[in-house]
């Protein structure tokens, strides 16, 4: 694997429009000035979403590829918002239930909205360690979040859970005798069948008490056209992840050993909507359970 590069962020360039944005003018944004490493030359999914998102940390490649996407599927960057909105709403609920600790596996590149700033609204006190397994994703995580003591970054991989549960950060930070939402938030639709992904959601909920929160969104091809599918996956086969959309009843069990939080497994943005903007496009469903 190769070491970490720290991107250099400060030249201005423009960036195309977001097709959800509604201003017609060209926005400015920062852009890394340095060129891409051969391990970063390709598309990576956490820096396509970033760009869904409308943010700074991604390169050509990455660009290129979400514009593909973009132009089978128009609502993805208003999908990527939902899937957002989800999460912060996931967030508040368990903070409101009491949870103090919280593991965000497949965490990405930080944008605004981060579990430490949502969270933190609610209990200060709260510990957040993210993971994530792309080296660009950590790096630029432990350049931008805080170092207080209760924010902590781990490379590691939601495929190797034992390797993850382990790793020193991990047990420094979190108690595993006291409750613990492990956040699964667009991350198991990059996991394909044969890398066994309910076993590596049942090995986390083996980890963790009673109570504890597991919150998941993934993707879903229900109700999708077939065509505009087969394109979207094809675009994603050249990324550094294959998209794996799944069906309700293959989501719905992963939340094997939970009791679902009202009102279940739904669409994304049908989950416990509380004032935020509501938006009607969700790529796939959402839900909370709590272990047994």
């Amino acid at each position: 694997m190769s070491s970490p590069r720290v991107l250099e962020i400060g030249a201005r360039v423009p960036v195309a429009r977001r097709r959800d944005a509604p201003q017609r003018r060209t926005e400015w944004r920062e852009r890394p000035v340095t060129a891409p490493t051969d391990a970063e030359q390709g598309p990576n999914v956490a820096r396509m979403y970033d760009y869904y998102l409308g943010g700074c940390h991604n390169f050509a490649a990455d660009r290129a590829a979400a514009e593909q996407i973009l132009r089978i599927f128009p609502d993805t960057g208003i999908a990527a918002q939902a899937n957002r909105h989800f999460l912060r709403r996931a967030v508040r609920h368990a903070a409101e239930l009491g949870v103090r600790q919280f593991l965000d596996i497949g965490a990405g590149l930080p944008t605004q909205g981060n579990v430490h700033e949502i969270v933190r609204q609610v209990a200060p006190d709260s510990t957040v360690v993210y993971v994530d397994y792309d080296d660009v994703a950590v790096t630029h995580a432990r350049r931008l979040l805080p170092a207080d003591g209760r924010t902590t970054v781990v490379h590691g991989d939601l495929r190797r859970p034992g390797e993850l549960l382990a790793h020193p950060d991990v047990r420094a930070a979190i108690d595993f005798d006291r409750p613990v939402a492990v956040l699964l938030v667009a991350v198991l639709h990059f996991v394909t069948d044969a890398e066994q992904p309910w076993a590596s959601v049942a090995r986390l909920r083996d980890a963790t008490v009673p109570g504890s929160p597991l919150v998941v969104s993934h993707l879903t091809t229900d109700g999708a056209p077939p065509l505009p599918t087969q394109q979207g996956r094809a675009v994603y086969q050249r990324s550094s992840a294959p998209l794996v959309p799944r069906p309700h009843a293959d989501v719905l069990r992963f939340f094997d050993g939970y009791d679902l939080v009202d009102p279940g497994l739904v669409r994304v943005a049908e989950w416990r909507p509380d004032g935020e903007p509501r938006e009607r496009i969700s790529h796939g469903y959402a839900g909370m359970g709590l272990r047994r």
